[in-house]
């Protein structure tokens, strides 16, 4: 498998997590480049476990969550001269490929790459990222990703574009609606996915700040109050829940393809150097099958 280098930078926000900042392991793991943004308070104990990954807030404790940080990184980025860049939560712990409607583990290098390649063809891609892996089930259809909706947790940034973080709930809804408000596009790949521990079964981060008591009920009328026309406060999965009016279906906005590129003489596969290759013991006899035809070929 070829090692590919992402382009952009990749930024990890973590607060509270020094001993189990999941993000940072997995992608130490795969050897991809990351800097782990944290509050000066906590550096000593986040360079104990992650050496020169860190990289060290001008604040801390200003109890908006990560939107000071969140904008920080945004701010770091464009003077290091980019012009997008990577932000993740601090809880996830892999990366899948969809393959033949299956979902299979690959290293991050290679979806960060061939998001960072699909994202670079288009003019008007505001913010792409990955899908969360429980929203891609095997065996469905599902297209290679969704456009023009909600992106979370694994965001690939424009630096050029005019709005910021802001809020202290729901922040990366409300990001997603101000570029889709404001003519651009999302993309939310399903292709490749990130697996992630659920919100707020996990220590540390913001959860004690932004979910206690009411804090589910605040951040969906906190939202709502931003955008009258288009949320709405609902009960889901037994709790209060912001809902989309037509879920994201009003914003229709197309991809425009870049003027540059040679369209026709793009490859119709890339693989990106990947292999399939058998890690475990495998009980889905098309499975089996995909691993045998994978070795017939070599």
């Amino acid at each position: 498998m070829n090692k590919l280098t992402p382009r952009y930078p990749i930024y990890v926000i973590s607060k509270g997590r020094y001993e189990r900042c999941l993000t940072a392991k997995f992608l130490m793991r795969d050897k991809v480049a990351f800097r782990l943004v944290v509050e000066p308070q906590e550096e000593e104990f986040y360079r104990k476990e992650f050496g020169d990954h860190v990289l060290v807030l001008p604040f801390s404790n200003l109890g908006l969550g990560g939107i000071p940080a969140r904008n920080w990184v945004w701010e770091h980025s464009i003077g290091c001269g980019h012009k997008r860049h990577w932000i993740l939560d601090d809880n996830i712990y892999r990366t899948l490929r969809r393959y033949k409607s299956f979902r299979v583990s690959c290293n991050s290098s290679i979806a960060f790459s061939a998001i960072e390649d699909f994202t670079d063809r288009y003019e008007n891609i505001a913010i792409n990222g990955m899908n969360y892996s429980m929203f891609v089930p095997d065996k469905k259809k599902i297209t290679p990703f969704f456009l023009n909706c909600h992106v979370y947790s694994c965001l690939l940034i424009l630096n050029s574009l005019p709005y910021r973080w802001r809020g202290r709930y729901n922040e990366d809804t409300d990001l997603c609606l101000q570029v889709l408000s404001g003519g651009y596009c999302t993309v939310l790949t399903n292709a490749f996915m990130v697996v992630k521990i659920q919100t707020m079964t996990m220590k540390g981060g913001n959860s004690d700040q932004l979910y206690k008591s009411d804090g589910r009920l605040k951040m969906s009328r906190s939202l709502e109050r931003c955008w009258p026309y288009v949320v709405s406060t609902t009960r889901r999965f037994k709790r209060p829940q912001h809902a989309i009016k037509d879920c994201w279906k009003r914003f229709d906005t197309p991809l425009i393809r870049r003027k540059d590129i040679d369209w026709d003489n793009l490859p119709n596969v890339n693989d990106y150097g990947m292999e399939l290759t058998q890690q475990k013991e495998i009980k889905s006899p098309f499975l089996k099958s995909l691993i045998e035809e994978s070795r017939a070929k070599d």
